[in-house]
């Protein structure tokens, strides 16, 4: 009386044995697919690498430091332009 349940216990441990591999076989194929769609959108998302930004973004602090030295000298040349203006006018 003993051999048929052990018999039927023995094959339930290889179904489930069996099921476990299926299941963490689906589970890989689930993370595969995944990781391929997450890569396609964002390839495909016109995503910037971080190289490209930190260029660009170089180049606006240039063109920023450039702009503000830029204002200065017209400030200075147009304080000049004042001054010689007042001389100018008081020659006459």
């Amino acid at each position: 009386m003993r051999e048929p349940p052990t018999r039927l216990l023995d094959e339930l441990s290889r179904m489930m044995t069996g099921a476990v591999g299926i299941a963490q076989g689906v589970r890989n194929e689930a993370d595969s697919f995944a990781r391929g769609q997450i890569e396609r959108i964002l390839r495909d998302a016109d995503f910037v690498s971080r190289e490209e930004f930190e260029a660009v973004r170089a180049m606006a602090i240039a063109a920023r430091d450039e702009n503000e030295r830029l204002a200065a000298r017209l400030a200075e040349i147009e304080a000049k332009l004042a001054t010689t203006t007042e001389k100018a006018s008081a020659k006459k």
